[in-house]
């Protein structure tokens, strides 16, 4: 039986689903977050192990992916941040925190499962933002950081060639918890569902799938790319 997929951020709302739909499709997994109480819950929910660890703590982090044992079919880094602020309010620990969360934690990641990812012969998801490819207001800390995970797909695929495909996922505004500060407003809500071609919020199921979907042998031949799950957002635009 192939080894399990290690989904880091795994009690969150796409890590969530991610999880709930590989399981389904019958391919095992490891969760990895922070809270150990959600991740007893899930795991006992789904038939999966799991381990605790802070994924800005390199320690924690690496030791939690040790335990998924020395082959690995896949990683998703699920892991992420909102940060909206105009340009006058950002300070360079918001910047380092959010680079720190969303770089430096999918590296040290991937560093980590390298070996069990080549024994697997697994593949990698990140999950990006279509604000890294589009100027949104208010979007400076998240864009850049989210713009840097783009660029280290690319520089991942490159490095890990031809054994291990590193592909990411770029949402637009999708109704997680995460976003709730966003989402919960129903007016709101609505507004920015309008933005869209497809005018609804992205659910956590449309990214796990597009996930399942690289993490699998139908992508066998892509790697290296970014696959907006937006609507339509980044690219169509029906009005005006």
């Amino acid at each position: 039986m192939p080894g399990p997929v290690v989904i880091v951020g795994g009690t969150g709302g796409i890590g969530a689903a991610l999880a709930r739909r590989l399981v389904a499709d019958g391919r095992a997994v490891h969760l990895v977050a922070r809270d150990a109480g959600r991740l007893a819950s899930l795991a006992d929910e789904i038939g999966a192990t799991w381990a605790a660890a802070d994924v800005v703590d390199e320690t924690q982090l690496a030791a939690a992916i040790a335990a998924a044992g020395d082959a690995v079919s896949g990683l998703a880094y699920c892991v992420g941040s909102i940060v909206l602020k105009p340009i006058r309010r950002v300070d360079s620990a918001a910047l380092v925190d959010a680079y720190r969360l969303n770089v430096v934690g999918a590296v040290v990641a991937v560093r980590e499962a390298l070996d069990a990812l080549r024994a697997g012969g697994g593949s990698v998801v990140l999950f990006s933002s279509i604000a890294a490819g589009h100027g949104f207001t208010n979007h400076v800390v998240i864009a850049s950081a989210k713009g840097a995970v783009e660029a280290l797909t690319r520089s991942l695929a490159a490095d890990l060639s031809p054994s291990i495909r590193v592909n990411c996922i770029a949402p637009s505004l999708t109704d997680t918890p995460l976003a709730a500060a966003l989402t919960s407003n129903d007016a709101m809500a609505k507004s920015i569902a309008a933005l869209h071609p497809i005018p609804r919020l992205g659910q956590a199921a449309d990214m796990a799938a597009a996930a399942a979907f690289l993490l699998g042998p139908e992508s066998g031949w892509i790697t290296g790319q970014i696959l907006p799950v937006d609507g339509g957002r980044s690219t169509v635009r029906t009005k005006g």
